[in-house]
């Protein structure tokens, strides 16, 4: 076995974030430029799908070749088993796929009775059907990929050394500042806000904490699938609801005021359960 083999069997969840990161900013950064990344430079319309394609090729292919180099056929059969893995309960799914849309509506049409502009952009839309049909698909994609990767592989070698707290957060960041090129662009346009305030809101506030409740459900399913479907009720959600042609200001005022809502939900959950959240693994089950 060489060094880097070692390395590789020894630190996968690093090996993974290097690869991953590799492959989604470097293929952007080939397809655009170091202007791609840091948002200086636009995106046409002919590169903006290569440029997504290269993003989401960075977990799900790293997820899948380190499945293999690490745990061999075995992990291949664990990942489909936990792929294809649907009798988990009705509660489950309800959670899995009601959080995102429910409570950030709820956000929305709070605000809404204070600023009109806030109303949910699906609502007043002139082409809801296509509004609709554009997010589930988006969504669809961007679950599928992302978490063959990030639960797939990450979550339960983290679940090792970490609780589910410890976990969701570290997953959470690294899955924030994984998103920084997609939205780099927005930050420098954000108008009178700090470019840095409007990313560190996008990228750091709701990501974590959603992110934290992704791994418990999956911590008490053991199911890929509806882990899949969770990031596609909240890429959805994002797509769908968002009033219409929403400013910086509002987009960090309902992001702010979300992410408190995710974060009371994570909190509550946390004195609930305890221990259960804190305690690592003892082993990772690979059939």
């Amino acid at each position: 076995m060489t060094t880097i083999q070692a390395f590789i069997k020894k630190h996968p969840v690093i090996t993974y974030c290097a690869l991953t990161f590799a492959i989604s900013w470097g293929g952007i950064l080939m397809l655009i430029g170091p202007g791609g990344i840091l948002g200086t430079k636009e995106v046409s319309e002919v590169q903006l799908p290569f440029v997504y394609v290269a993003t989401l090729a960075g977990p799900s292919m790293a997820g899948i070749l380190l499945t293999g180099f690490v745990h061999g056929r075995a992990g291949f059969r664990d990942l489909l088993s936990r792929l294809l893995k649907w009798r988990v309960g009705i509660r489950w799914y309800a959670v899995g796929l009601l959080t995102a849309p429910l409570l950030f509506a709820a956000v929305l049409l709070v605000l809404s009775l204070l600023n009109p502009e806030y109303l949910p952009g699906i609502f007043i839309s002139d082409n809801q059907a296509s509004l609709m049909l554009s997010g589930i698909v988006v969504g669809l994609l961007v679950g599928i990929f992302e978490e063959l990767g990030w639960t797939g592989f990450v979550v339960p070698g983290l679940r090792l050394h970490y609780g589910i707290l410890t976990t969701g957060l570290l997953m959470g960041s690294l899955w924030g500042m994984w998103h920084f090129p997609l939205f780099s662009g927005s930050a420098n346009a954000a108008g009178g806000l700090p470019p840095a305030l409007d990313l560190s809101v996008r990228l750091f506030s709701f990501l974590p904490a959603f992110r934290v409740l992704m791994v418990w459900v999956y911590e008490r399913t053991e199911s890929l699938l509806l882990a899949m479907l969770m990031h596609v009720s909240l890429t959805a959600s994002l797509l769908i609801l968002p009033p219409q042609a929403p400013t910086a200001t509002q987009i960090v005022t309902y992001d702010l005021i979300f992410a408190a809502s995710l974060w009371f939900i994570v909190a509550a959950v946390a004195v609930a359960k305890g221990r259960q959240f804190s305690q690592k693994l003892l082993q990772r089950r690979v059939a």
